[in-house]
């Protein structure tokens, strides 16, 4: 019985996903060590790299991966190593955002890069160029993670000034979260303190490749999410959430399993969402580089 009882445990991990975990740290901490003090750079690298997989190992935990334990996936991904974003706070607004009715909402959604047309109008003309900047690839590839932490942690203040506990207990745990990082940093880490900080900002920047257009301003629900038919090296450090319509239809399907699922019905999901596809991010970046994807403005939301 209790072999049986163990075989079954067994049968519900996913391997995969938690292999991934055991490579990302690993490389994490081989970049902050041995490879940052043979050379810097490829160290820095090497943490970029894995901060950004492991931001996307926190998404799909939250999405309840790899065990069947909340308490125990969340712990495989408690180091903060993008530094910046609390596991807790990634985790109830990304859920806030998978109500699709919302979607792009300049106040309901969390994940929104629109404002209220109001807002807009009342913002000086410095903070207008910024996020219109922000609005280009490049400006969201450069300034884009100072923009949006500032935003998250200007609109989280606001809520526990408010006396929201939930939102301060995510920033009290982030505490030990950072703190294991700093430890390790301290005892056993061979990189300079702004090698690491430079890294972390780098990885929210390549984040925010994926994040740049995943939802459109769109009438309907269901044309606001993308597809992003690219296979390549970001396809798999974003673990296939490219592929964005998908995962909103099925946010309990494990990574692994979004390709496969795409491709066999890829006429399905492109009718799906009206057709918001691109064919690679090789095809966002000659579109987008340089050029605005929409006005930061809502185009077609109204205050109620």
């Amino acid at each position: 019985m209790g072999s049986k009882t163990r075989l079954v445990s067994l049968n519900t991990v996913e391997w995969p996903t938690l292999g991934l975990l055991i490579l990302c740290y690993a490389v994490w901490a081989v970049g902050t060590t041995w490879a940052a003090s043979w050379f810097l750079p490829l160290g820095m690298v090497l943490v970029t790299l894995a901060a950004v997989l492991h931001s996307s190992l926190s998404h799909e935990v939250l999405h309840g991966h790899p065990f069947r334990h909340r308490a125990v996936n969340e712990a495989l991904v408690f180091p903060a190593l993008t530094l910046c974003i609390p596991f807790q706070r990634f985790r109830d607004t990304h859920l806030a955002h998978h109500t699709d009715a919302i979607l792009t909402d300049p106040y309901d959604d969390p994940e929104s890069n629109y404002l209220d047309q109001g807002v807009w109008n009342r913002m000086s003309p410095l903070a207008q160029a910024a996020l219109n900047l922000n609005n280009r690839l490049i400006g969201r590839l450069l300034i884009g993670p100072l923009i949006g932490q500032v935003a998250f942690m200007t609109t989280d203040w606001r809520a526990i000034r408010a006396g929201d506990r939930t939102v301060l207990a995510g920033w009290l745990w982030h505490i030990p979260a950072l703190a294991l990082v700093i430890w390790w940093m301290v005892a056993l880490g061979q990189m300079p303190l702004w090698a690491l900080v430079l890294s972390s900002y780098a990885a929210l920047s390549i984040l925010k490749i994926r994040t740049f257009l995943e939802h459109q301003a769109h009438l309907r629900a269901r044309g606001r999410t993308v597809i992003i038919e690219d296979r390549g090296p970001l396809a798999f450090l974003f673990l296939n959430n490219n592929l964005h319509v998908v995962h909103h239809m099925h946010p309990k399907l494990p990574w692994y399993r979004l390709p496969a699922l795409y491709f066999a019905n890829r006429a399905r999901y492109l009718a799906r969402n009206d057709g918001y596809m691109f064919a690679s991010y090789a095809e966002v970046f000659r579109r987008y580089l340089w050029k605005p994807k929409d006005p930061v403005p809502h185009p077609l939301w109204r205050r109620p």
